[in-house]
């Protein structure tokens, strides 16, 4: 297994999946993990640490898995030449191929996803997106698996994808008994909009449009039906419907869930009880609310603020 590696490369992106193979090996898996890189240098990873590098990635023989790391540097940066091409080589090599967090982008630009479902961090799926508009991106999926072609969400994610690779070469009770000894899921409930915010982008452009948006945010739990929307922006339903579909690609009742949403996760982020978050948050009874976070998050409001209310066990 090649895992490809560059200058500010995330450790943890790294760190995670070696780990899970090299605790594989230890239930009796039989992992080679070769560290490569463009022209074969050593690197230094995001932390400043020095990653020091096994060989040339031009220089790989046949493996079983190319995998791709990620780095903060992309989508800022464009990828280098040399990296892309670097991905393409050891991809070749590959009966798989797989990336971690923004490496994603490196399979991007190497042209490795065109034609292919895919997916990277929540915060730049969007962007993945526009700039390669030949992947088809699911920006909510743990890791996404398109014939031999692997990608996976944000730094963690990479390991849910390691242990998902394990199971696929070794069973699921192998898999099964390293995600015990790392005390981690094997499958994590939920998706990445447990941890990204639900509405992202510019503001609206037309006034009445952003007038309608700021009252929402402003009180989430008002009346916001579709007459009362058109009212306050002095349209017509009809006209205000277009509007949100034009600048904002939903409809007036969905951004509305999606705001009560959000609203509700910060309610129950600072430990609010899941009854009073119904209703302070707009959404008028707990089943409202339960429903909504099955389908957003995928989970439900009680297992959400379990998880993310605090890191304390008092």
């Amino acid at each position: 297994m090649a895992l490809l590696v560059f200058d500010d490369v995330k450790l943890l992106d790294l760190a995670g999946p070696s780990e899970v193979f090299a605790e594989a090996n230890r239930f009796g898996a039989d992992y080679e993990l070769l560290l490569c890189s463009a022209g074969g240098r050593d690197v230094s990873s995001s932390t400043g640490m020095r990653v020091p590098v096994d060989v040339d990635a031009a220089d790989t023989g046949p493996l079983d898995t190319a995998l791709i790391m990620g780095g903060d540097v992309f989508p800022a940066h464009p990828v280098p030449p040399e990296l892309a091409r670097a991905a393409r080589t050891i991809a070749g090599r590959a009966k798989r191929v797989a990336s971690i967090c923004t490496g994603t982008f490196v399979l991007a630009a190497a042209g490795l996803l065109d034609g292919r479902r895919a997916t990277t961090h929540w915060q730049h799926a969007a962007t993945l997106a526009r700039a390669h508009p030949a992947i088809q991106v699911e920006p909510d999926a743990i890791f996404v698996e398109d014939g031999p072609v692997f990608t996976s969400a944000g730094v963690t994610a990479g390991i849910d994808l390691a242990l998902a690779l394990v199971e696929r070469d070794h069973g699921a009770e192998l898999a099964r008994s390293v995600a015990r000894s790392l005390v981690v899921f094997l499958q994590r409930p939920g998706g990445q909009s447990q941890f990204s915010p639900s509405l992202r982008g510019p503001a609206p452009k037309a006034p009445p449009l952003r007038a309608v948006c700021d009252a929402v945010a402003a009180d989430p739990a008002a009346d916001h039906s579709l007459p009362k929307l058109a009212a306050l922006a002095g349209l017509s339903t009809r006209h205000l419907t277009r509007l949100f579909q034009e600048e904002l690609g939903t409809t007036p009742a969905k951004y509305v869930e999606l705001i009560r949403f959000d609203a509700a996760k910060a309610m129950l982020d600072a430990g609010r009880p899941v009854t009073e978050t119904a209703f302070a948050s707009g959404f008028g009874s707990v089943e409202s609310l339960r429903r909504a976070f099955v389908q957003h998050a995928g989970v439900s409001p009680r297992a959400y603020q379990q998880r993310f209310h605090t890191s304390s066990r008092g």
